[in-house]
């Protein structure tokens, strides 16, 4: 089926889209990445956002003129993530730079390098001028956020991770500013990019926005 939301890719299905990004580069070494993406101050953040990512690039890398290196960037994307990070876009900026690193070490050029660093910093989804005309960079950013437009459950269960990892926030800042976040996709004229995203996922993500927020409001 391809056009339901995807379930988690599977190790073996999980590897094959290592094995295709790096085809051409050779490879950092993978376990220290999924080390990365197992660290016990992730809840939504972990390995089932990184396997639905990637099932989804496995059905949609056809849109994407270089998809190798949208699955790097996918691999990297949240490579370091720290719910308390002093400086806003540093998780980001981080694992970009692990990114582009990468790369050169594998023998990559200074240009995949910079196009993959580029793509992980659009994930900063306060700001999308970072995506300018890219369809890479579109495609990525639609997978990213394709939890928004996950069957009702999974949403919920989304929204009550992200909660866990903010944990030491308090109660009403918290509140505060998740609606914020979530009204700002809201308040998109059109939350994704490709129209086969916008097939599967726009309708039902603007269900799960709305109806986080009344949760919110109650």
């Amino acid at each position: 089926m391809t056009d339901s939301y995807p379930t988690p890719l599977s190790d073996i299905a999980l590897g094959a889209t290592w094995a295709a990004a790096w085809s051409a580069l050779g490879r950092p070494a993978q376990a220290e990445l999924m080390t990365a993406w197992s660290e016990p101050q992730r809840h939504y953040h972990d390995q089932r956002h990184l396997r639905e990512c990637l099932a989804l690039w496995t059905r949609w890398r056809e849109h994407s003129p270089r998809a190798g290196e949208v699955a790097i960037a996918l691999w990297f994307h949240d490579a370091i993530y720290d719910p308390q990070a002093p400086v806003s876009g540093s998780n980001e900026l981080n694992s970009a730079a692990w990114a582009a690193r990468s790369l050169v070490r594998a023998g990559a050029d200074s240009d995949t390098a910079q196009r993959v660093h580029d793509l992980v910093m659009a994930t900063q989804h306060d700001a999308p001028a970072l995506l300018g005309s890219s369809p890479d960079a579109q495609l990525l950013v639609d997978i990213d956020l394709s939890i928004l437009g996950s069957p009702a459950e999974r949403f919920e269960r989304y929204d009550q991770d992200v909660r866990k990892e903010y944990a030491w926030v308090p109660g009403f800042r918290y509140q505060e500013a998740r609606a914020q976040v979530l009204k700002g996709f809201l308040d998109r004229p059109r939350l994704y990019n490709g129209e086969h995203a916008v097939a599967l996922l726009e309708a039902q993500a603007r269900v799960n926005l709305a109806a986080a927020l009344s949760r919110l409001a109650q």
